[in-house]
Order: structure tokens, then C-alpha cells, then sequence
């Protein structure tokens, strides 16, 4: 064979491979950030109604079904609430039984499929937690974004943001509390949700550019009488808040942050969602490398040290050692490096974003004390 023959064989072997690499490594990236939001994480494993009676509900033994608090249960059209394991109640061994509060959508049927959620509530404000508020549009850099607004006579608002795995519903969960402080309430949609413009990509960036859709929420914020803003974001949604807090240029205008196991490690968050979904280990790198090329992604800004100093506002973090997709090391590194304005909260036993459901009570009060300077 003439040596021009086998360079153009190995030119052309050598571009199969390159052109196969690029193709999984953006099937692998696909995988882990194409999930529409809402949909649940590929981390909280689907369980089985064994039975049900008053009060209670029996469920697969799992790490999942034994985690202490109050949690959804999400299926096949329905959605119920439950409360702590019933440590006395008759089940089979490979079962455990918890406290039946409430079922919100749908009926809670022997042998459903269900999923435990971080998300206790369905509908909207009025009709789950009866408490008046508006729809309201946003203008973003995509398209009008649609949001709850609840009323509320002071002149800080708090901006609600969700994150992965759940909808603008999650942070119903902590409604009740803000609005008895009377604190005015706006709740997002951003883009990639029902009801709001798509992304470009059609892929979550982790943050990354969803922030100026939370940007544009503080620019509303701003027009219709806020004074202050507080962000309140879970998951990608607290990423979100600091993008913003560090970024935007009403940056002034926002008094605190309140974070809910933020995403600060993008690429141990991209990972763990592709093992979750499947993806071989070995195309993991490709994954990292194809979504830096699809989306832009970077991250550093989040994990080196310009964030803690470009940080300006008090700053309040719930995240644990038990977070499998946020790890919460970065949370503590950030808390080190600036603790003249970021408070840890630690959370034992609280799977991603559910900090709350783990220990509202103290959950509250730690939020209580970090707002009331801030109100």
C-alpha cells in the first residue's frame, strides 16, 4: 500500500473515532442535562404502595422510605404527603410504614409506583395553601416568564426559585411561613418550564444562564415597589441566586441569599445524573467535555475564590452530608471563606433539596432569624 493510501486510512480511521467520541460523549451529556424540569431526579428510585389505612401508608423498605420528615409521593397521577416512620406499626420486613397526612391529587392505590419528592404541595398558592396571590408575566431575554405573586405589606420581597427535579410548586413549601411575615412572595417559572420559553439548547445549564431569568424576576421586583430582594433558591436555583447576586446589575438591590443544597460543582452534578440515567462510567469524561461545548458550561467562578470575594450580602446555607448529586464540601469551603457573612446550616439525613422536609422546625427558625434583620 502507497504511504498516501495508508495516511488517508489512518486520517479516516482516525476521524471515525474522533466523530463516535463526539457522538456519545454528546449522547452522555444529553442524557444527564435533557430531562425537562418537573420531571423527578433519576436519584430518587421509584418505590411500590404495599397498602394503605387511615392515617398511614405502607411503602418498599428503602433509604428513601426511612428518611426522617415530611416528603411527597409522587406517581401516575397522584400526589400525597407523608409524615414520619410509624415505629411501632405491623409490616413485613422488607416494608416500612409512615404517617399518611394527606392526598392531594389522584388516589393512593395498592401496588403504585411512587417516588418520594422534596415537593409536598399541588396546585398553586390559592388552592393549596389558601392563600390569596396573582399570575403575573415577567419579561426575560427569552419570552415573558410566568410567576406567583403573593402580597404581602413590607417592602422586601423574596424571590423563590426551584431547582432540579421539581416545578415552582416546591417552594410552596415554605409559603405559609413567609407570607405570616408578612413578606411579599414571587415565585418563578423560568425558562424550560411549563408555561415558559425554552431553552435554545432545550438543556438545563445548572445555572449558568437561567440566572438572568432570576435577574429579570429582580428587575420586576424593583419596578412594582421592592425595595429589597432576598433570593431564595433550592439546587440549581440557589446556583442561580449567586450568579445573580455576583452578576446582575441590580446587584445592590439584593439584601440576602438563601441557599438550599446549591449546585456548586457542576461537573460532580453532571456526573451523578448520568450514572443515574445510565450512562457508562467510561463515557463520563465525554460527557463533561460535550456539555462544556453545548452549553458553555464552566462553573469555576463558582468554586474558586472570586465568588467568596465578590459575595456582598449576608448569606444563609442549608445543605448535608447526605447530598448525592450537590455535594455539600463546596458549601462548607464557602462558608469558611467568608464567614463574616455565610452561615452552614447542617442537615443530617436530607437527600438534595430537601433540607426543609428533614427538619422544618428548625429549618423555620434558622430562617426566621436570618430574615427578620433583613425585613
Amino acid at each position: 500500500m502507497r504511504p498516501a493510501t495508508v495516511t488517508a486510512a489512518a486520517v479516516t480511521t482516525i476521524l471515525g473515532v474522533g466523530a463516535a467520541a463526539v457522538a456519545a460523549g454528546r449522547y452522555a451529556s444529553d442524557a444527564a442535562l435533557g430531562a425537562p424540569p418537573g420531571r423527578p431526579l433519576p436519584t430518587d428510585r421509584g418505590i411500590t404502595v404495599h397498602a394503605t389505612a387511615a392515617g398511614q401508608v405502607t411503602l418498599t423498605r428503602s433509604f428513601a422510605a426511612l428518611r426522617p420528615g415530611t416528603y411527597g409521593l409522587e406517581g401516575d397521577d397522584v400526589h400525597a404527603v407523608v409524615g414520619p416512620v410509624i415505629e411501632h406499626a405491623h409490616h413485613a420486613p422488607d416494608t416500612v410504614v409512615r404517617r399518611l397526612e394527606r392526598v392531594n391529587r389522584g388516589s393512593l392505590e395498592t401496588g403504585a409506583k411512587v417516588r418520594i419528592t422534596p415537593q409536598l404541595h399541588s396546585g398553586d398558592p390559592s388552592s393549596a395553601l389558601g392563600i390569596d396571590h396573582r399570575e403575573v408575566e415577567i419579561p426575560g431575554e427569552l419570552g415573558p416568564l410566568p410567576a406567583w405573586f403573593l402580597p404581602g405589606p413590607r417592602d422586601t420581597w423574596v424571590i423563590a426559585v426551584h431547582g432540579l427535579g421539581t416545578t415552582r410548586e416546591h417552594p410552596m413549601n415554605v409559603m405559609e411561613f413567609l407570607h405570616d411575615l408578612r413578606l411579599p412572595v414571587l415565585d418563578l417559572a423560568y425558562r424550560g418550564d411549563a408555561g415558559a420559553p425554552r431553552s435554545p439548547d432545550g438543556l438545563t445549564h445548572l445555572g449558568e444562564s437561567e440566572w438572568r431569568d432570576l435577574d429579570a424576576a429582580v428587575r420586576f421586583a424593583v419596578r412594582y415597589g421592592a425595595e429589597k430582594v432576598v433570593l431564595h433558591g433550592w439546587s440549581t436555583g440557589a446556583s442561580m441566586a449567586l450568579h445573580a447576586a455576583v452578576n446582575s446589575a441590580l446587584r445592590n438591590r439584593i439584601c440576602g441569599l438563601v441557599l438550599d443544597s446549591p449546585v456548586l460543582d457542576w461537573v460532580t452534578t453532571l456526573r451523578a445524573l448520568a450514572v443515574a440515567r445510565g450512562v457508562p462510567t467510561a463515557l463520563l469524561p465525554l460527557a463533561v467535555r460535550a456539555a462544556q461545548g453545548q452549553t458553555g458550561l464552566r462553573g469555576a467562578r463558582l468554586l474558586d475564590g472570586s465568588l467568596a470575594k465578590a459575595l456582598h450580602v449576608p448569606t444563609l446555607i442549608f445543605h448535608g452530608p447526605d447530598d448525592t448529586l450537590a455535594p455539600w464540601q463546596p458549601s462548607r469551603d464557602l462558608a469558611a471563606r467568608r464567614a463574616d457573612l455565610v452561615a452552614l446550616r447542617a442537615v443530617p439525613q436530607a437527600p438534595h433539596a430537601a433540607m426543609w422536609n428533614a427538619d422544618p422546625v428548625h429549618y423555620e427558625e434558622a430562617l426566621r432569624r436570618f430574615l427578620t434583620p433583613l425585613m
